[in-house]
């Protein structure tokens, strides 16, 4: 397994004249300059990924994260922690939402139980866990230890180094863990400095007052554990699960590894905050995909300055955003590709409109 330290260290900037080329071809085509909007800088930031302007995404897989959080006892979700491990059978069985979208987009998924509840192993699920069980309960203590959280964040690199030995050429992230809005919502007021109250929605379905609970309970853990925001593993160990910690570690080997990491929703996005924290240089390797209805979407967003191309209230998980996002990929990819040129079709070229 790959350490947390060397990957940090073998993460290099994204390639700016892969990045130029791309945006040449772009600007070539017979289209309003930047006509195709974020679509083309989607499509010029994978060039700078892979190291070359021919961006061909052949074999995708979307990996998703299946862990229980010991917070859920608190009632802070509208499904209890059993409904973890029956949604993890039925990704694995290919009967879940994000695997019909999936087989779409002509995507694989593998399920990982990267710290689920115990019980029978489940089928099509493969079995990774940082510890059995899922973590603990964040109101009285932290959720895991120090040395549990980099191994799951090492877990995360060693998947995106098993894809490029496969030849995946992007990573989807996508997680199935009753709780994780709340270790996620936990996990972004500490390292933004913000209250509960801005970033807790409903999650999974809760009423006003299930929001509040929610919220006192996220107060509480915070008090509890006063995470270091300047530390993203001591926030990860403190108030996340295993399922951000092994995302957060996807982050980081898809940077080091130069494979594309398509992000999904909020709790993809809390951990890509906290891979940002261990190594900045790896942000080139994110790609966003689209704005959760959840609050602290946007500020996740923000805060790891990227755009997301779809916004259409999406709020189920499991990577089903980041699975959307990838139909528009493929369509701003064969625009790309196939697009006659200004030259091909004796145009002069599209010139700034002038107003009187």
């Amino acid at each position: 397994m790959t350490t947390l330290e060397q990957t940090i260290a073998n993460i290099r900037p994204a390639d700016d004249a892969a990045m130029a080329t791309a945006r040449t071809r772009w600007d070539s085509l017979a289209k309003p300059v930047g006509g195709l909007g974020r679509l083309e800088d989607l499509v010029v930031q994978l060039a700078g990924i892979v190291g070359t302007a021919d961006v061909t995404l052949d074999k995708r897989l979307l990996v998703v994260t299946c862990a229980d959080n010991g917070v859920v006892c608190h009632g802070v979700s509208a499904s209890d922690a059993s409904v973890t491990r029956i949604m993890a059978r039925a990704i694995g069985a290919g009967q879940s939402t994000v695997c019909q979208m999936a087989r779409h987009a002509r995507c694989e998924v593998l399920p990982v139980d990267v710290g689920m509840l115990e019980g029978p192993r489940v089928p099509g699920v493969r079995t990774r866990p940082v510890r059995p069980g899922g973590t603990d309960d964040i109101v009285y203590g932290p959720a895991m230890t120090r040395d549990e959280c980099v191994r799951a964040i090492e877990l995360g690199i060693d998947l995106v180094h098993e894809c490029k030995e496969m030849d995946v050429s992007i990573v989807l992230t996508g997680e199935m863990g009753i709780g994780n809005t709340t270790t996620s919502c936990a996990v972004a007021c500490a390292l933004l400095g913000r209250s509960p109250e801005e970033f807790v929605g409903p999650g999974t379905g809760l009423c006003a007052e299930g929001v509040a609970h929610k919220i006192a309970i996220i107060e509480s853990a915070l008090e509890s554990n006063r995470p270091d925001a300047t530390d993203a593993i001591d926030v990860l160990a403190k108030v996340g699960g295993f399922d951000l910690a092994t995302l957060c570690g996807i982050c980081l080997g898809g940077a080091s590894h130069r494979v594309p990491v398509l992000l999904d929703g909020i709790i993809t996005l809390a951990a890509a905050t906290c891979a940002v924290r261990l190594s900045p240089a790896c942000r080139f390797a994110l790609l966003g995909s689209h704005v959760s209805a959840e609050p602290v979407a946007h500020l996740l967003l923000d805060e790891l300055g990227l755009d997301a191309p779809i916004h259409a209230g999406m709020h189920l998980g499991e990577g089903t955003g980041a699975v959307a996002a990838l139909g528009l990929i493929d369509v701003a990819l064969e625009a790309y590709r196939r697009t006659s040129t200004l030259d091909q079709l004796d145009i002069d070229g599209y010139q700034p409109a002038i107003h009187p």
